[in-house]
């Protein structure tokens, strides 16, 4: 499913070059469940931009399928994360002036999905997250856990093959955060190739395999 090669990348901030990423070299396997984990700084979150092609590398491929991202234009990287990848993030990136209905089937909106079939679609991955009754409500009358509920119903509204969560229960209690890995284990069984990255210890035990981020290179 998806595979780097010698994966490097380097950001400058002046005439400072900062290594991020140092030759890493993976392999994730179609339906896999994937954490990544290590500490901050370790290269982790930008490793996971360039598995979602939200970021290309200095040097090195990255290949989902037999594709190699790093040779793509903006727009057929943008097909890409259209087409394949759901993603989550930390800080949920929800619009705040839209409901929880509205934030899910945005996505679909620029899809081209028409009005019928992406508020069906909307209401039923809500329903899925366990926020059917919750469909009107905006990000501010919900809790953290519940916002980054809405969060994965969006990232699964074109019905990707890839779900890729940026510290999905890092902003979220241990209750709410437990819940958010269920749901991603009920994904990763359903047939969807999983991906987190994650400082927890205890997050990363419930993948199916786990690889270890240190200064930008990847030990295990």
């Amino acid at each position: 499913m998806i595979r780097t090669e010698h994966l490097t990348k380097i950001y400058k901030m002046g005439k400072v070059e900062v290594q991020a990423l140092r030759d890493v070299n993976l392999e994730i396997a179609d339906r896999e469940f994937l954490a990544i984990i290590g500490p901050s700084g370790s290269g982790k979150s930008t490793l996971l931009n360039m598995l979602g092609c939200l970021d290309k590398p200095t040097s090195g491929a990255v290949f989902i399928g037999c594709t190699d991202t790093a040779s793509l234009t903006e727009n057929e990287l943008a097909e890409i994360r259209r087409e394949k990848i759901g993603f989550i993030f930390q800080q949920f990136n929800l619009i705040h002036t839209l409901n929880a209905l509205e934030n899910v089937a945005l996505p679909m909106f620029f899809a081209g999905v028409r009005h019928e079939t992406r508020t069906e679609r909307a209401e039923e991955l809500l329903a899925k997250v366990g926020l059917g009754d919750r469909l009107q409500h905006k990000p501010a009358e919900l809790s953290g856990g519940q916002q980054q509920r809405v969060a994965i119903a969006r990232a699964l509204s074109n019905d990707p093959e890839i779900v890729i969560g940026d510290e999905p229960t890092g902003n979220v209690d241990t209750e709410a955060g437990n819940a958010i890995m269920e749901i991603l284990e009920g994904l990763n069984r359903e047939g969807r190739t999983v991906i987190v990255v994650t400082h927890d210890a205890e997050i990363a035990a419930r993948a199916g395999m786990t690889k270890r981020m240190r200064d930008g290179v990847l030990l295990d």
